[in-house]
């Protein structure tokens, strides 16, 4: 599993890249559309910034997946936003705005799940890595 210190370092790159291209390169990866999700330390209280890849898009929403890697512990992110379920997500079509974060139900992950690891095969990969079950996360309007 990556450590805290890589995945740190990864997203350090990614939003660089972001920076120094002035926005025209970073919004994509392995074929899904990336975004910047802000969540709210659950601790701090400070705002906390991820970049994610969001591998479902329905409607107006985006899926996200709280795989960490197939880690066995889910990612800061996650935790935080199920303290605080209002986030601000950035895309290339759209500057930062709110939404609401609302985990996946047992039934639509059920659905979801299948069609996700059907197209990007390695978030199977993470799930069999680790006993948890991945969850996947709405990010809505």
């Amino acid at each position: 599993m990556p450590s805290d210190l890589a995945l740190k370092t990864m997203n350090f790159v990614h939003k660089t890249i972001l920076v120094v291209s002035r926005g025209k390169k970073g919004w994509s990866a392995g074929n899904m559309p990336v975004l910047k999700l802000t969540t709210t330390g659950r601790q701090s209280g400070q705002p906390r910034e991820v970049m994610l890849t969001s591998p479902y898009q329905s409607g107006t929403s985006f899926v996200i997946v709280a795989s960490r890697g197939g880690d066995d512990h889910h990612p800061a992110w996650f935790v935080n936003l199920r303290a605080n379920s209002k986030v601000w997500v950035e895309t290339v079509d759209e500057p930062r705005h709110e939404r609401t974060a609302r985990i996946a139900s047992a039934d639509e992950r059920a659905t979801l799940w299948p069609q996700i690891v059907e197209k990007y095969a390695n978030y199977g990969g993470y799930q069999s890595k680790t006993d948890r079950e991945i969850p996947l996360i709405f990010l809505e309007k």
